[in-house]
């Protein structure tokens, strides 16, 4: 029933989210202008609003979309995998490493990418922000492998280590960056969605959403992990593989999310708590819940940091800290009241 109400949901908070903004948009005129582009549209089009639709509007929904989508499936993975309500994506660190990649690109690619194709030099902060939640990965891995298989603890451990290493690593950068680099550091850190177009959507989109679908079948496999490693191991699930193959979906969706968009907090964590509460812990549907409900949070936050402050936009990182803290300190207070 859930899946059914956020399926009919979402649709209706695409069509809100492209009609927001300083220039506001009926749905009944987006839905003209779709129609249009599909090939079945008979109404008269204003060729302004066609424009910031096709151009910025829809480009923008379909990336929130999608990066939210991605980060609630990658937190709810992490939390099933982890046995541990409060995991999220950045857990092992792959957001930390992608935002110093994005930092060093900043601060240093003008040193770095000189003399390549500017197409590489204008994708060089997504470029080395995906490369950097990728090494994160494979350290945290490495870190965590032993002859007696993969200690999840130990990843945890690791991950925190990471962690602490970027950060003193973006230290040192916004250290040494100029006025302008610590400017654009500052707010990529934050978050947005403003950068999109409609490559880096296809991009996104042919990453992603194969990544996500394939997350989305792991539901069974994680129930069992929630019995424990060993009853899972006598189920039949090869728990070393299914490890591996979970740590590394999740890197990858969280790194390609966090390089086009910067770091947004809060999503991949709140999100899955709020279908738990909902459904309870079953991730054959908690894993589509999650990704549809993620999809409209961030779009919801989108819309907020559009408005809340026009025609300037708020970084959609606040908006979504701002959503999500009190929601979470609210859990824990439930939380201790039944421990008490």
């Amino acid at each position: 029933m859930l899946l059914v109400v956020l399926a009919c949901l979402l649709p209706v908070v695409m069509i809100i989210s492209i009609g927001v903004g300083a220039v506001p948009i009926p749905a009944s005129e987006i839905l003209t202008i779709l129609s249009d582009q599909l090939g079945f549209g008979s109404g008269v089009i204003n060729d302004q609003s066609a424009l910031i639709v096709e151009s910025i509007r829809l480009p923008r929904t379909l990336l929130g979309l999608i990066v939210g989508g991605s980060l609630s499936v990658a937190g709810a993975s992490m939390q099933g995998l982890f046995r541990n309500p409060l995991a999220d994506p950045s857990i092992i660190g792959v957001a930390s490493g992608a935002a110093l990649g994005a930092g060093i690109a900043i601060v240093l690619g003008g040193v770095l990418f000189a003399g390549m194709p500017s197409l590489l030099q204008s994708y060089s902060v997504s470029i080395l922000a995906f490369a950097g939640g990728v090494i994160t990965t494979w350290l945290v891995y490495k870190m965590g492998t032993g002859n007696n298989g993969t200690s999840v603890a130990t990843m945890l451990l690791a991950g925190v280590a990471i962690n602490a290493l970027a950060g003193a690593g973006m230290g040192m950068l916004n250290y040494i960056a100029d006025e302008t680099m610590l400017r654009n550091l500052t707010f990529w850190q934050m978050g947005s969605l403003g950068g999109a177009t409609w490559e880096l959507v296809l991009i996104c989109a042919s990453l992603l959403v194969p990544v996500v679908l394939f997350l989305g079948r792991y539901g069974l496999v994680l129930n069992a992990l929630l019995l424990g490693e060993s009853e899972a191991r006598h189920l039949g699930i090869d728990v070393q593989k299914v490890k591996l193959q979970l740590i590394f979906l999740t890197a990858l969706a969280v790194g390609v999310s966090v390089s086009v968009s910067g770091i947004i907090g809060f999503v991949g964590l709140v999100v899955p708590h709020l279908i738990r509460l909902a459904v309870g812990p079953d991730h054959r549907i908690l894993l589509p819940a999650s990704a549809m409900l993620g999809g409209m949070l961030l779009l919801a936050a989108d819309m907020v940091s559009r408005t809340i402050v026009a025609p300037a936009e708020l970084p959609i990182g606040i908006v979504t800290a701002l959503m999500g803290a009190p929601f979470f300190l609210s859990l824990l207070w439930q939380q201790r009241k039944r421990i008490a």
